[in-house]
């Protein structure tokens, strides 16, 4: 549990929070009362969006807080997220005005994460005491999985390598009673894994590739299967990146960290779903073994993959997870990476790429990604474009040419491992907040985790 909520039981007292839009400046005596009104006004408030306000008590100490929603049109749903990073340290409770007090409670926690593994900014908590009409429980499962998402990609890589992910996996496994198994270095090859073994070949023996695999659920439910992305750190390759290329590059694991944050969320709900988590997990290194622009490798599908570039990795990692998961004919795959920078220049860092073949699927999402704020743009799998993937040595080539449609293309690689019959979403996060936002501190984030959850809540795995 977050260390930003308390439970609504909580005994502490709570000091409360009114959200105010700008219509409502004159009516402020009935929230506060009039001296808290008179206060106000002098403090300057003004109820502009992400404005707060303390208003004294008769000792001194906070008797309320006001947050200002600005013309109360089109508020930011998350906005309430910079409510922990303005207040002193206490204990508040959300008290009026909030459109939606269980987003905004979740944007409270949201807002309030910390990184503190390598350094404590040693200040205290900002504690919300959550509604009692509020489903406490679901608010700090969601908040739960997020945390996990962002403490994993913020670690350094020097403790975050293809063994501590699958460390990580093991301990959730072990929280929600799931089946865990990997299969570890030479033994991918024994087992039909050649593009990950590949990719993860020139690391150290302590580094050593593996896929990890979690089993949870009734075996007669309705299935869903989550691919994530889990290089550890990526170098390119021996088409090998600029330095500043690398800089972020601890966060190329963001698509299996993001994919165990959702795994947690719904375990813990205890959905009625038999799902399955898959993740290759890697470090694309440089060393004598590293695999080279030109190798032709045969995938554990059967499609020949012709290397046009080792930076190109991540596609080949999952498509022989996906090759996998598709085997059992799943009701639903959903594969989660941080894929392409072409992603980051079609819609920012913000907004998550998407890709299915299935409307009705597409169109389920779409609202809930609206409902949750968590938003996702749909682009398409252009089928001509598949063109630029053609190889004249093998079936298909990694590195689309032409220079155009990146995020596209490497879809359309993907798709080539997963059967038009089995619903699949591909998602191409970037894993990453670049500068705060509110309820989105700088730094490791969970992207489109929290819509697919809702998704999976309501409809549950859905065929075509």
């Amino acid at each position: 549990m977050p260390d930003s909520l308390l439970p609504a039981d909580s005994a502490e007292t709570a000091i409360p929070v009114h959200a105010i839009a700008k219509p409502a400046l004159e009516a402020l005596g009935d929230t506060v009362g009039a001296a808290g009104a008179t206060w106000a006004r002098a403090a300057g408030f003004a109820a502009g969006a992400g404005e707060i306000c303390l208003v004294p008590g008769g000792e001194g100490t906070p008797a309320a807080v006001l947050f200002g929603l600005g013309d109360g049109k089109e508020v930011p749903p998350l906005l309430a997220g910079k409510l922990p990073l303005g207040l002193p340290a206490g204990t508040y409770s959300l008290a009026s005005g909030f459109a939606d007090p269980a987003l905004a409670s979740l944007a409270w926690a949201l807002g309030a994460y910390r990184f503190r593994r390598y350094r404590d900014d040693g200040q205290p908590p900002r504690r919300l005491k959550l509604s009692a009409g509020i489903d406490g429980a679901e608010v700090i499962r969601i908040a739960d999985g997020v945390t996990l998402a962002r403490d994993l990609i913020n670690t350094a890589p020097n403790d975050m390598g293809p063994a501590e992910l699958s460390e990580a996996a093991r301990d959730l496994a072990t929280k929600h009673g799931a089946v865990f198994s990997e299969i570890v270095g030479e033994a991918l090859l024994l087992d039909n894994f050649p593009l990950i073994h590949a990719v993860g070949a020139a690391a150290t023996e302590q580094r050593a590739p593996r896929l990890i695999d979690i089993s949870w659920g009734d075996p007669d439910a309705p299935s869903v299967t989550l691919v994530g992305k889990g290089v550890c750190f990526d170098t390119g390759g021996l088409d090998i990146k600029p330095a500043s290329g690398m800089l972020l590059m601890k966060k190329d694991m963001g698509g299996a960290a993001n994919v165990l944050g959702l795994a947690h969320m719904i375990m813990d709900a205890g959905l009625p779903v038999r799902l399955r988590v898959l993740i290759p997990a890697v470090e694309n290194a440089i060393s004598g073994a590293a695999f080279r622009p030109g190798d032709v490798f045969t995938s554990r599908k059967g499609i020949t993959v012709e290397i046009g570039n080792t930076d190109a990795e991540g596609r080949l990692v999952l498509a022989d997870a996906l090759a996998l998961a598709a085997e059992e004919e799943p009701d639903l795959i959903v594969d989660l990476a941080t894929l392409t920078g072409a992603a980051r220049v079609a819609v920012g860092p913000e907004i998550v790429p998407f890709y299915t073949r299935h409307d009705g699927l597409a169109a389920d999402l779409a609202e809930h990604a609206t409902e949750v704020a968590d938003p996702m743009w749909r682009l398409p799998l252009w089928a001509p474009y598949m063109a630029m993937l053609d190889s004249r040595v093998a079936d298909i080539n990694n590195a689309g040419s032409g220079g155009h449609a990146g995020s596209i293309t490497a879809a359309l690689f993907l798709s080539r491992f997963v059967p038009d019959e089995i619903a699949w979403l591909h998602a191409d996060i970037f894993g990453w907040t670049p500068s705060a936002k509110p309820g989105k501190p700088e730094g490791g984030e969970a992207q489109f985790i929290r819509a697919i959850y809702s998704h999976l809540k309501e409809h549950g795995p859905r065929r075509k």
